[in-house]
């Protein structure tokens, strides 16, 4: 199945590039100095969402010239331009930095273009550029943010990747199909590499694809009619968790934009769970989110109603998640009776 061999080819690169790649990082000094924001704490090498973009490149052509994507190539080819340009940007963050302002410049002005190719390719009305615009610059952001313990980006690949595949197979998108499966494939090859003990981090070049991977998909998706439910779900923990870090900071009156470690999922960590169980949990709690949403797609009006509720009821225990543990630790202390 041409399928299978495109997502083998994109695997398979994801996980002998960073052979390539790493020591190449190393001679460029492109390294990760713990901050304000990290998780953890040593000098890591970043940048190995390198390996993985040229990863999704070969499972993007692979697609292309195995015959996976026959029709709506051009769709799949603005997808796959969005995404070149958004890790772009993000490597060259890597490399020198950029000013607030010019990542914000930067970003929007690749989803405002790419989002026209995409509106103009489905025929759809250039009143949705400005929404689809922002929608694809915070994505990317909000993956950049999500990016600071070991796993939880990879995981989010695989899981958002798988979703929008088989919403593809489901919707008949054979390119959305191909494009989720790449996603897929190119982060499960990334978590050996991030999860094993010589831990390498995507860097922002890493993060950057992912989220213009995601969003691009959404996007594209969704202009070319799939469901909405579809598109979303997948990246609703993600959007809950950074929106409400934001609202919390804004709140306390803190400055917003300076960096920080007080997501949901790094706040996990600090009362014990470790990075892979943190993100097994962001994890968890999307896939179910997904299913919910996947369901509801399709299902008369009181079954859609449930798996609503399901899915916010979800998303609130994820929010709280760190005070209810930090609330039921205290109270098994408090109960818990000495041995004479």
């Amino acid at each position: 199945m041409p399928l299978a061999v495109v997502a083998g080819i994109t695997l398979l690169a994801s996980l002998l590039l960073p052979l390539a790649v790493k020591p190449w990082l190393v001679r460029m000094g492109v390294v990760d100095v713990p901050s304000a924001r990290s998780s953890h704490h040593k000098a890591t090498i970043r940048g190995m969402g390198v390996a993985t973009a040229l990863a999704t490149a070969a499972g993007y052509l692979a697609a292309v010239m195995l015959g996976v994507v026959t029709v709506d190539r051009s769709l799949f080819a603005a997808v796959l331009a969005i995404i070149a340009a958004c890790s772009a940007v993000g490597w060259i963050e890597d490399l020198r930095g950029l000013s607030i302002r010019g990542r914000a410049v930067a970003q929007l002005g690749i989803g405002a273009a790419g989002s026209a190719a995409l509106i103009a390719l489905t025929g759809q009305s250039f009143w949705w550029l400005p929404l689809a615009a922002v929608a694809i610059a915070a994505y990317v952001n909000i993956a950049n943010f999500m990016d600071g313990i070991n796993g939880i980006s990879g995981l989010h690949g695989v899981t958002a990747g798988g979703a929008y595949a088989v919403a593809g197979l489901l919707s008949d998108q054979p390119w959305l199909t191909a494009g989720g499966a790449v996603l897929a494939m190119s982060f499960l090859g990334f978590l050996p590499w991030n999860l094993g003990r010589g831990s390498v981090f995507l860097g922002d070049v890493g993060s950057y694809l992912l989220g213009s991977s995601i969003a691009a998909l959404a996007v594209a998706g969704f202009l070319s009619g799939v469901y909405v439910e579809y598109v979303l779900t997948p990246i609703l923990v993600y959007a809950a968790d950074t929106g409400y870090t934001l609202l919390r900071r804004i709140k306390a009156g803190e400055r917003w934009y300076a960096s920080h470690r007080e997501h949901v999922y790094q706040r996990l960590t600090d009362v014990g769970f470790t990075h892979l169980q943190s993100a097994a949990l962001v994890t968890v709690c999307t896939a179910a989110v997904i299913v919910l949403g996947f369901i509801a797609a399709t299902a008369p009006l009181p079954t859609v109603a449930l798996c609503v509720a399901g899915s916010l009821l979800i998303l609130v225990l994820y929010l709280a998640s760190p005070d209810l543990i930090r609330r039921f630790r205290r109270r098994s202390k408090v109960t818990r009776i000495p041995v004479a």
